[in-house]
């Protein structure tokens, strides 16, 4: 089934006209035979649109009952059953009462749209979401009721339905529009000429933007790439120098003259990333370009007249901008310049303006030469020996007899030019080459100390020494800037496998990527910047390097964006161009470093709510269970105890006490245990840490347990060293290591309870008989609510040894479990010794004797 299709009646504010023209051309369809049916229509009880419902067929709303009233919403399944050709729909931001079909009316649209029923709709400017910021800044307003602009975007037709302000304002004060008693505060607050001067503007501008894009989608269907001026849009070329400040306002005043005007600013980068741009002076352009209201454009290519008109004429633009050449006269011998080219090249349908500027025929230096990089000292040496070489050489073979004839003396020659191609490249080579062929012509080719040559032959040798110097001199050079190619390429590779390993593998932090940035780089310091959105400040996720942080990236030496809102700063030195391949890839890793480590962290929080869920469950079984147990024994007792109709004797009243003092005392050590489980998941457990004997504190945790003097054995030697613990949770700890023990502990099998010193800790084992845990099992024990074989002696909730190992840990001390041997579990609780007193030294200074 084809999708249906969307018309959209777009308006500046309420009262345009927008419901009227959507039901007048539902009677133009209905009078060409269409099926068009009134899904949901709002008159607002204005008599000249609710005539216009007449003649046309509504399908019956739907009541919704919310909050003690009832409301009415289109009643999407109505509309289905029904299927018209057409189906008008009124208010697409609207929001339907809970219990509808879908929360947003212009999702009930979506289904009727997927159904194939044509759907005609109204919306004003101010809903759309985009516009949200800009509407509450105009008119004091939000909109709560948004609708997203991409689905008015995918709308089939949009139609501007507009009215002049103050014909608005005396359709409002006519009461066509809002009742007598809201006017006078309507025309004073919302709909004030301003107010609607702005709204009306915003609507023409974004329909416009709209047509422009049917417009740029036409022309790319239909291959069109002649320049079509339905819209002034003027482009700016821009060098990286400081002209182009001058260049980007002189830009703004041309489009200013035509309305609606669009001012495109375009920066030509190479392909190999060479480029003598400032990045400063680049960032501060895009500033102004952007608060100037244009916008602001990199592309590549090698060829920059080309890529300009180019770029131009994908762009529809009608005029350039670019600046008169700052190079001198004596330079336009390396060609006619991008002005020129470009304006030669535009054709009728694009104009060309050259902009004076102060730095026009200042110079821009000789073209930069892609030299070898063989470091200072060796290019002095090569140019000492192409140039001092030579005339050594002369005055040798001047002041000796050799006569070694014109050949070995072009040789000697030789030998020094291609000497100084390997020492200092392909300079120093050619100086060499030219020197030398004037000393061997005034020096030694016939006749002597003239420039003339007699010997025609000599003149062909001549040529041949030139040329193969400047052959050799090519050739070293070459494989100089090939080998300096190759290091850097290997440490590119270097730096990238870097990044694919350490970093991907989630082996990196971001200040660490950020430190290996500045080490890299040789960098003060570096920072990644982000903010939320265009309008909003820039803040810094992390930094690394002393110095003062930097607070936008235009104020760092480099700035590397990464997306819309984010930054890779560098202080320090500014980069060359070669160097920013590499640190794009640094910039994009650091985003990704940044983004998986907030992952992270939702992911801890994820985990640590799942577990205080877990436990909040496990509490509420507990509660309802092992709590509800005691209670219901004390209950029992108390209702007994309470009964007039038994009379109880003295024995059974005792009992019944017992029983009420045994649940009470039950129920103060679940919930002792829960509260303390509590303290512990929150994080609120502060020990007082202070030197404590053991002897003194292990028989206190026994008071709890029945019958201790038969159930427990103690072997505490009085000798041991004290303990730094908080007695306090240590006592608490003993108390429910030792209370477990004896619950798994055979009859007539006493646990036994020792301590023993060892270095700078001290160990209590309590030793039991029991039926042991499994080593799988012996880390699971210490979980909240865990009890091992579900099936426990006596009462609790599973919190004791929980309790116990959280408590030892807070003291600095730790509690696990081992095999006792011949059978059992031997709990393990690890302490640290008190530091031992050092006797305190005697004061010299006061007993010295001369």
């Amino acid at each position: 089934m084809a999708r249906g299709k969307l018309r959209i009646y777009l308006g500046a504010a309420p009262g345009v006209g927008k419901t009227y023209a959507m039901l007048s051309e539902a009677h133009r369809r209905i009078e060409r035979g269409t099926d068009c049916v009134v899904a949901f229509v709002e008159h607002h009880n204005r008599p000249r649109t609710e005539v216009m419902l007449h003649g046309l067929e509504e399908v019956p709303r739907k009541e919704l009952a919310y909050r003690g009233s009832v409301f009415t919403e289109m009643d999407v399944d109505a509309v289905l059953a029904r299927h018209p050709a057409v189906a008008l729909v009124d208010e697409l931001p609207h929001t339907n009462i809970p219990g509808s079909r879908n929360a947003k009316r212009w999702q009930d649209v979506e289904e009727l749209l997927a159904a194939g029923i044509d759907v005609v709709s109204t919306v004003n400017i101010q809903h759309l979401e985009s516009l949200g910021d800009v509407v509450e800044s105009i008119t004091g307003v939000r909109q709560k009721e948004t609708v997203p602009d991409e689905v008015v975007r995918r709308a089939d037709q949009i139609e501007l339905v507009d009215m002049s302000p103050p014909a608005l304002r005396r359709r409002m004060a006519h009461g066509n529009i809002y009742k007598p008693d809201k006017v006078d505060a309507a025309l004073s607050n919302y709909f004030r000429p301003g107010n609607l001067t702005a709204l009306r503007e915003l609507a023409l501008l974004w329909v416009a933007d709209r047509v422009d894009e049917y417009l740029n989608e036409y022309r790319s269907q239909h291959r069109v790439s002649k320049i079509w001026g339905s819209r002034e849009r003027i482009v700016v070329g821009l060098t990286g120098g400081p002209e182009g400040r001058t260049l980007i306002r002189r830009a703004v005043r041309l489009a200013e003259k035509g309305a609606g005007g669009e001012v495109l600013a375009v920066y030509i980068s190479r392909s190999d990333g060479l480029t003598s741009a400032s990045p400063k002076e680049l960032a501060v352009q895009r500033t102004l370009v952007e608060d100037l209201g244009g916008t602001f454009h990199q592309v590549v290519g090698d060829d920059i007249p080309v890529a300009l008109l180019d770029f131009a004429r994908g762009v529809n633009a009608t005029q350039i901008v670019l600046g008169v050449s700052r190079r001198k006269s004596w330079q336009y011998v390396f060609g006619p310049g991008v002005g020129a080219t470009v304006a030669r090249d535009s054709g009728p349908d694009l104009d060309v303006h050259l902009i004076t500027h102060d730095e026009a025929g200042k110079g821009r230096g000789l073209p930069v030469a892609r030299r070898a990089h063989l470091g200072r000292s060796r290019v002095l040496w090569g140019w000492l020996t192409g140039i001092g070489g030579p005339a050594l050489l002369t005055l040798l073979l001047t002041h000796v007899d050799a006569n070694l004839g014109l050949t070995n003396d072009m040789l000697l020659f030789l030998t020094l030019t291609v000497a100084s191609a390997l020492l200092g490249g392909l300079f120093p080579a050619l100086a060499s080459a030219a020197v030398g062929t004037m000393l061997l012509n005034w020096y030694f080719t016939p006749p002597v100390h003239r420039i003339t040559i007699a010997d025609p032959k000599n003149i062909l040798a001549l040529v041949i020494f030139v040329a193969v110097a400047v052959s050799v001199a090519s050739v070293v050079d070459l494989a100089a800037r090939r080998t300096h190619q190759a290091a850097r390429l290997r440490a590119e590779s270097e730096i990238l496998s870097f990044l694919a390993g350490n970093v991907l593998r989630g082996e990196t932090g971001l200040e660490e990527l950020l430190e290996r940035v500045r080490e890299t780089f040789i960098m003060e310091s570096a920072a990644l910047l982000e903010r939320t959105s265009d309008v909003e400040p820039w803040t810094c996720a992390a930094r690394v390097g002393p110095g003062q942080p930097v607070k936008r990236p235009e104020d760092a030496d480099v700035d590397m964006p990464v997306g819309d809102h984010m930054s890779l700063a560098l202080s320090g030195r500014v980069l060359p161009a070669e160097d920013r391949r590499v640190l794009a890839a640094f910039a994009a890793q650091a985003a990704v470093v940044l983004d998986r480590q907030r992952l992270q962290s939702e992911a801890d929080q994820a985990k640590e709510l799942a577990e205080g869920n877990r436990i909040r469950t496990a509490l509420l079984a507990a509660v309802s269970h092992d709590l509800r147990t005691p209670l219901a024994g004390i209950k029992a007792s108390v209702t007994s105890l309470r009964s007039d109709d038994v009379e109880w004797s003295e024995e059974d009243q005792a009992e019944l006490l017992a029983a009420i003092e045994e649940g009470a005392d039950r129920l103060d050590h679940l919930v002792g245990n829960l509260l303390d489980m509590s303290r512990l998941q929150t994080g609120t457990v502060e020990p007082l840490i202070r030197e404590v004997d053991l002897d003194e504190v292990v028989p206190l945790a026994l008071v709890g347990i029945p019958d201790p003097e038969s159930a427990v054995a103690l072997d505490i030697p009085e000798t041991l060293p004290m303990v730094a613990v908080d007695k306090g949770l240590l006592e608490r700890s003993v108390a429910n290591v030792v209370e477990n023990a004896v619950k798994y502990s055979p009859d007539g099998e006493p646990v036994i309870v020792s301590a023993s010193a060892l270095a700078d800790r001290v160990e209590v084992r309590v030793v039991d008989r029991g039926p042991g845990v499994p080593d799988e099992a012996k880390d699971r024990i210490f979980a909240p609510f865990q009890r091992h074989g579900d099936a426990p002696r006596g009462n609790g909730v599973g919190l004791g040894l929980a309790v116990a190992r959280g408590f030892a840990e807070a003291m600095g001390g730790t509690l696990t479990a081992e095999d006792t041997p011949g059978g059992g579990l031997t709990m393990v609780l690890t302490l640290p010794a008190a530091p031992r007193h050092a006797p305190t030294p005697t004061d010299l200074s006061a007993t010295a004797t001369s």
